[in-house]
């Protein structure tokens, strides 16, 4: 089978691999659409690993079953999540499935950029999630992304009626801009630094879209009455996006950091300002549960939350690099989609 082997963001190449066998409790998955997750183009994280098969955001049909699965049968139209938690240690019954050591280990193979994958048991078991009919294959490999905002937003406890401030409007950002709109924010901004992520920040239900070179917790401010933001969710890497997401954060409020900073990013933080007497609460939130991914299932399949108008780039699997590329420069694209049957 054709795989798309990943080097470097400039470097994809389109190899050969054998077709994996599935052994007892496995599936073999025939990739329909992969999503370049930012994640993916993330070098720094990659590059001491490479060569590998990436991406995680897939959809596609079962071609294979082994001996053992009951659940799925041969023709069964499936989204796959490539971490699953056990379910029992200590954080996953502490509602933390997403830190549990399980789910650091577990994975498909080779990864969603590929004809075909094996999924182990585990991820066969929980998770592997049906697909209705209604929904495409490019829709569905929107359901871990809003897996990850849905917990997200849950573990910083989201209030209707509050201001929400999401910095960084790239695929993250813009599905938390529809989240929260959907669950009834009171005003939504957002920042970024390109003019086509802000234009799709509105389009998507922020009130207020603003260049992050211009923005300033002043400005804030004076759009919002006075006030800084209830919850902060910073969706963006720089160092610059950190400090004006944490120094927007009204009293009472809640900073969550979603997005990983750069590699060996610190950020001296004047705690005084922050904390003391602010009662500021910072959070974090990593992944989606299974709970999460059949949550976001249900808001896709009904329509609670449309993500088709984020995609802006479909390729054949020949062309990754370039969707690769396209993804690191994070200017004129939002979701980039990969067909691996083209």
């Amino acid at each position: 089978m054709r795989v798309a082997m990943y080097y470097s963001n400039n470097d994809v190449r389109l190899e050969e691999m054998v077709i994996p066998g599935v052994g007892d409790g496995e599936i073999l998955v025939k990739i329909e659409a992969s999503g370049i997750c930012g994640s993916d183009a993330m070098e720094w994280y990659r590059i001491n690993r490479v060569p590998l098969v990436l991406g995680h955001e897939i959809a596609g049909t079962v071609v294979e079953v082994g001996n053992g699965v009951s659940r799925f049968k041969i023709g069964d139209r499936v989204a796959v999540a490539h971490h699953v938690p056990c379910g029992t240690c200590r954080y996953c019954k502490a509602g933390h499935e997403t830190v549990c050591d399980t789910l650091r280990k577990t994975n498909f193979y080779p990864g969603g950029f590929c004809e075909y994958v094996r999924v182990p048991s585990i991820n066969v078991e929980k998770g592997t999630f049906l697909l209705p009919d209604k929904i495409s294959f490019e829709d569905a490999t929107f359901i871990e992304p809003l897996a990850c905002v849905l917990r997200g937003q849950r573990l910083a406890n989201f209030k209707a009626g509050g201001t929400v401030l999401i910095v960084g409007s790239g695929i993250s950002g813009l599905l938390h801009v529809k989240l929260a709109k959907a669950n009834g924010a009171g005003r939504i901004f957002a920042t970024d630094i390109s003019g086509f992520r802000l234009e799709a920040a509105m389009r998507s239900g922020a009130d207020h879209a603003i260049n992050a070179k211009e923005y300033s917790p002043d400005l804030l401010k004076e759009l919002n009455g006075g006030y800084l933001a209830d919850l902060v969710i910073i969706c963006a890497s720089a160092e610059n996006a950190f400090r004006q997401g944490l120094g927007s954060v009204e009293r009472g409020g809640t900073v969550l950091i979603f997005s990983a900073s750069g590699k060996d990013a610190q950020l001296p933080v004047a705690t005084n300002d922050i904390f003391w007497r602010s009662e500021v609460t910072i959070t974090s939130s990593y992944a989606g549960s299974p709970q999460d991914h059949f949550e976001a299932l249900d808001k896709i399949s009904f329509k609670k939350i449309d993500v088709c108008d984020m995609i802006t780039h479909r390729f054949g699997l020949k062309d990754t690099g370039i969707g690769f590329k396209l993804v690191a420069e994070a200017k004129d694209s939002i979701k980039v989609i990969i067909e691996p049957q083209k």
